[in-house]
């Protein structure tokens, strides 16, 4: 054949070529089963499928423009922003046609590395069949995807090729390795600053391995360089101070006179480290997704107590056993597989087990029940290169075991190929099937971006917008205006604010959004920040008088005194927040001394499901009577309801509304949204939250807003006070 003709790096490099043009073919699945679909679309470029990629998207938007707003947290000096704006100058693309296949294309690279492993233990064919497997595996596919534009898209393919570094390092014992090891770390960190647990699992496994030469009484030198090189790039210091540590101790390790005082190099390295507050980010990190058992977090001073977001966040949450699988090697049997395939690879060249970092993290998406709970969705990912590199060394050797068995001498290389394809036939198509079925649409469509992009031209880019935090990103995006919380600023703390001013009443939203906007810049300011207590709630309590921060927010229904108006703030209210309106609520709908729930909410958003001679089955269970105006909550809680509300929207885009009245004691009201057939099950708190009167009624005090944008899928108020 004529790949076994070619040279060893030939043979490699078309290899890679194959695996990539591969990888990268069966992410434009996705632009085949979307490409005439409009609402996907924006100045008819296909929009991005991710949040969190508006964040990127905006600093490179705002570093080819040249400039940006004063603390609207434009991300311009982050690595992706940076890397996005260079590629936007020197290829001939759209902005957008870029950050959408951007993923697509750098997810791809991670064939490099895996096919380059392969071939380290002298098994390019099992790194070929691992480059297909994992470059299209469930969990890696979906966060490398086209349109997935984030750090996802390199997040996979840094580790890995430090994992081929440190392989190559271990079997060669090479003064080249130590010097590609630390600058892959580097660039891993510059890349991903939360790389760092990863790169210090590496570390330990590094270390674990030295000390078991050292009880073997084996030389260690060259571990020991290797040691103090990863712990060099890691210090908690400066990119150029890292790199010069890094060159420094490459050139360091090539004399022969260092080779007296590795120890004590290793030592220095280890103190740097810790004075460096090496243990920090690792200690935080697995606070943050690992030791998840409380709702709440408190903050200083009032030590108020507010609702914990990894509560609500599904990627850090617990997975069932089948998903965990699924999302690793695409089948529960393909990874049971994958297990016993890395086992037995690495049995065979122990240089492997150092890829169990990569295996252990992905699998803490598991964890251990009983024991430790799950990371969640988000760490799958990390396992793929290593359990493909299992399933791909099980296909190769059972192909060989299996031809040489039963097919005649001459003909067993042949016999090797064809079982070792359709055994990698196999493991694809679930994963392919996976693709096929994975119809992500984009963050918004194509009526809500054109909003946005009308609303720029409204609002100028010092105004505030209030609204959730999943929307935060695009709307800065799209709008170019500023926002309080968005993807990567939706803390507990942070979240209370938008959550009251969305699910209080009216009068106590407004003057909430006039203050927690003006609180806000006041926390930019370096002077003001270090005299104001960690959560503006606090310090308005505390300005404000009061002792206790519920009875300062009870004080917000009164006509209470606000600071002077430095810009505009809109509210922005879009249709797709009903399905999450309940977790919104969640984080305001506390008592912030004891964190216990402070009044009780009822919002359901079903349809009319069924009629039954007037019985509307709205689902979850939930009926209503036509003829009674009885809504029931199953077979035990029936209740009258208070009004009957009809809501439909008219040409101009304006919501008209009747109401009835049935039953004036009641606490339920059903709201009948008939252009979008929806049907709202709401108690009075939630009727009178500012979301439902400004959204879905349109009944807003004058005196306090005015609408500036009402179409039938969002909404933007402009605050008058």
């Amino acid at each position: 054949m004529p790949v076994i003709a070619l040279s060893e790096n030939k043979k490699t490099a078309l290899l890679i070529l194959i695996a990539f043009v591969f990888s990268f073919s069966v992410r434009f699945i996705w632009v085949g089963q979307f490409n005439t679909y409009d609402n996907f679309k924006f100045n008819d470029e296909f929009m991005i499928n991710t949040n969190d990629g508006y964040y990127f998207a905006e600093g490179a938007r705002d570093i080819l423009k040249g400039s940006h707003e004063p603390n609207d947290l434009s991300p311009v000096e982050v690595v992706a922003s940076m890397l996005t704006a260079f590629f936007a100058k020197i290829l001939p693309v759209s902005f957008e046609t870029l950050i959408f296949y951007l993923p697509a294309f750098l997810g791809s690279l991670v064939v490099v590395p895996i096919i380059l492993i392969g071939r380290s233990f002298h098994k390019i064919e099992v790194g070929f069949i691992a480059a297909l497997i994992g470059s299209i595996a469930w969990s890696y596919y979906n966060r490398t995807m086209v349109g997935y534009y984030d750090t996802d898209m390199l997040n996979i393919v840094f580790p890995t090729l430090l994992l081929w570094s440190l392989i190559w390092a271990i079997r060669t014992k090479e003064e080249k390795y130590l010097l590609f090891t630390g600058l892959e770390i580097i660039a891993y960190r510059w890349w991903y600053p939360q790389s760092y647990a990863l790169e210090f699992a590496f570390f330990t496994i590094i270390a674990l391995y030295t000390l078991y030469l050292f009880t073997k009484k084996q030389e260690i030198r060259y571990e020991l360089k290797l040691m103090a090189t990863i712990m060099l790039a890691m210090v908690n210091l400066p990119i150029i101070v890292r790199l010069a540590f890094v060159v420094g101790i490459y050139f360091v390790a090539k004399m022969e006179l260092a080779l007296k005082y590795l120890y004590a190099i290793l030592g220095v390295t280890v103190v740097v480290f810790v004075f460096t507050g090496g243990l920090g980010p690792i200690v935080a990190q697995l606070k943050g997704y690992v030791f998840r058992e409380a709702n709440t977090v408190a903050s200083d001073g009032l030590n108020l107590q507010f609702f914990s977001v990894m509560q609500t966040v599904r990627e850090a949450g617990q997975i069932p056993f089948g998903t965990f699988a699924d999302r690793i090697s695409g089948h529960t049997v393909s990874f049971i597989l994958a297990i016993i395939g890395y086992i037995w690879f690495a049995l065979k060249h122990p240089a492997l087990w150092i890829a169990l970092p990569m295996v252990g993290l992905g699998f803490m998406a598991y964890g251990i029940p009983g024991v430790v709970s799950g990371g969640g969705l988000r760490f799958t990912i990390y396992a793929v290169p290593a359990m493909a590199l299992g399933v791909a060394y099980l296909i190769v050797e059972l192909s060989r075991r299996i031809a040489s068995e039963v097919m005649q001498k001459q003909h067993t290389k042949a016999g090797e190929y064809i079982i070792a394809s359709v055994l990698t036939l196999l493991v694809l198509i679930p994963n392919i099937k996976h693709i096929q079925e994975y119809k992500v649409p984009t963050v918004f469509e194509k009526q809500e971006v054109q909003t946005l992009d009308k609303f720029k031209n409204i609002a100028a880019r010092e105004d505030y917008v209030v609204t959730w935090w999943d929307y935060g990103y695009p709307i800065r995006y799209y709008s170019d205006v500023k926002t309080l919380v968005d993807g990567g600023k939706h803390s507990g703390v942070v979240n209370f604010a938008p959550s009251f001013i969305l699910t209080s009443p009216i009068q106590s939203a407004a003057n909430l959004a006039r203050l927690e906007v003006e609180y806000t810049e006041k926390q930019f300011d370096k002077d003001n920040a270090t005299k104001m207590a960690s959560s503006t709630i606090e310090q308005m309590t505390l300005d404000y008088g009061f002792k206790n921060a519920n009875d300062f927010l009870d004080s917000l229904e009164t006509d209470i005194k606000l600071p002077p108006k430095t810009r505009d703030v809109y509210l922005y209210l879009p249709f797709r927040m009903m399905s999450i309106f309940p977790t919104v609520a969640l984080f305001s709908n506390l008592d912030l001394h004891s964190g216990q729930e402070k009044r009780k909410l009822f919002f359901y958003k079903g349809a009319i499901y069924k009629n039954e001679n007037g019985i509307l089955s709205l689902g979850q269970g939930i009926t209503f009577d036509s003829k009674t105006n009885v809504v029931s909550f199953g077979n035990d809680q029936k209740t009258q309801i208070k009004y009957f509300i009809v809501t439909q929207v008219d040409n101009s885009g304006k919501s008209n509304v009747q109401t009835q009245m049935i039953n004036e004691s009641s606490q339920i009201s059903l709201i009948y949204m008939k252009s979008y057939n929806a049907m709202l099950v709401v108690n009075d708190a939630v009727l009178a939250s500012t979301y439902v009167r400004l959204f879905v009624l349109e009944n807003y005090d004058k005196n306090l807003f005015e609408p500036v944008i009402l179409d039938p899928l969002t909404k933007i108020y402009r605050l008058k006070m």
